[in-house]
């Protein structure tokens, strides 16, 4: 699937197969994220979605198959390199430095950058997010569970990226946080950054969403545009309950 335009996609991973030892994780995997796309990989636990997760940043190679970003294949690269050339990932449980300042965090999301570029990836943040300009000298741990998703985002941003991974950016939230935090992901997304969601939470994952993805013991058994997912039968009842 191209990006409409007869270009590559941003981000392809093509026969992907990746193994812990001898256990057979990620099975003929493919997948695609055009630029300025939004696009979710659904799953429930152990399905491969942290795998996939681990595969597109290098932490783990696969043993056959193809990672390709922004037109260069890239399977054989170091994470380091992968972010260099665009990549950027918000962790599970956002990984703040919490003894630290927002603003010192923001500061380690540009540490790639040339240093003239840190103040503009400031304002750029801070343009996204005006609280995290209130807060900038606060220490992150103090910060609400909402207010941390902002910082861990705003932190990927300072890196100018391509490309922003997502890993369960609902994990541990409230109910009313977790629509704030999808809230913050649209907001990145109209901002042009491409987006890849890895979630557990299908209905609000794909309620803003482009594409989507349903993994299941390692194999991609569901692919689709959001909406058409949305209405799955299938997948509502694994996934949405109803």
């Amino acid at each position: 699937m191209s990006d409409g335009n007869g270009s590559a996609p941003l981000l392809r991973l093509s026969g992907i197969n990746t193994f812990y030892g001898e256990i057979h994780i990620l099975t003929d995997l493919d997948l695609e994220v055009s630029e300025g796309e939004l696009v979710c990989l659904l799953g429930g636990n152990a399905s491969g979605k942290s795998t996939t997760l681990k595969t597109i940043l290098g932490i783990v190679q696969p043993r056959s198959g193809r990672v390709e970003f922004a037109g260069e294949d890239v399977t054989h690269r170091s994470t380091s390199y992968r972010i260099g050339r665009g990549m950027a990932i918000v962790p599970e449980n956002r990984r703040l430095f919490a003894p630290m300042t927002v603003l010192e965090n923001l500061e380690m999301g540009g540490y790639l950058r040339p240093p003239g570029e840190l103040k503009e990836g400031l304002e750029r943040v801070y343009s996204l997010f005006p609280l995290l300009y209130d807060r900038r000298g606060q220490l992150a741990g103090t910060l609400s569970g909402g207010e941390q998703q902002m910082v861990a985002m705003g932190r990927a941003l300072m890196s100018d990226p391509k490309l922003m991974l997502m890993d369960e950016p609902s994990m541990g939230l409230a109910p009313i946080l977790v629509e704030r935090s999808f809230e913050i992901i649209q907001q990145v997304h109209e901002a042009g950054v491409a987006v890849l969601v890895v979630e557990q939470n299908a209905n609000v994952s794909l309620s803003i969403a482009d594409r989507g993805y349903v993994l299941q013991t390692g194999r991609i058994v569901l692919a689709d545009e959001a909406r058409n997912l949305l209405q799955d039968e299938n997948l509502r009842k694994a996934y949405l309950g109803r």
